[in-house]
């Protein structure tokens, strides 16, 4: 694949992290119906934000890299599809949370649709072993060890650490910004 192979480096972190948002909306989303408690609503939401962000940045290099690849910015594979589905049911998420007033009746909402848009995610990291694809199988989550180059591998990590980092810090922000919304909304209310 020549250079074009580096924006794996950029695209599988993406989707690895994005993976990992959505686990914790999934999470925080059934620990905010089980407790009714806004602090896990703050930390789905948050999270929801970001999910969007790596999911777009890894469909947005994927097409960059399947063009040179693939000879197509896009297909319908069964992968590429599902992404897409993932993509459009966390943008009806963030959607979903900005039309309805009620904060708690959006957060109940958001949380279902949280974890129905989670249960896509084996679907996509399955797909390429149900159904017939141009995608390659896994070469990180795979029970086998990786099969690529000690020193890609390396590079590959160290980028989905960063990738992870990142999440880290700006949900942790973006939690923080949401708490002092809520502050600032309960004492304009007294």
């Amino acid at each position: 694949q020549g250079n074009v192979q580096r924006i794996m480096y950029l695209h599988v972190p993406a989707i690895l992290t994005a993976y990992l948002v959505i686990a914790v909306v999934l999470v925080a989303s059934i620990a905010y119906l089980w407790t009714h408690r806004m602090a896990w609503d703050r930390v789905a939401a948050a999270s929801g934000e970001l999910a969007v962000c790596f999911i777009g940045v890894a469909i947005a290099t994927g097409s960059i890299w399947g063009k040179p690849t693939w000879g197509t910015w896009w297909t319908w594979d069964a992968r590429l599809t599902s992404t897409a589905l993932l993509f459009v049911i966390y943008l009806g998420y963030l959607l979903l949370r900005s039309v309805v007033e009620d904060r708690e009746r959006a957060a109940t909402y958001a949380a279902v649709v949280g974890i129905v848009g989670a249960l896509d995610v084996p679907i996509i990291h399955f797909s390429v072993q149900w159904w017939r694809t141009l995608h390659q199988p896994a070469t990180l989550l795979r029970p086998q060890a990786p099969t690529m180059d000690r020193a890609m591998f390396i590079a590959l990590l160290v980028n989905v650490v960063a990738f992870l980092c990142t999440y880290a810090y700006l949900a942790a922000r973006r939690y923080r910004l949401l708490t002092l919304e809520a502050e600032a909304a309960s004492r304009a209310w007294r």
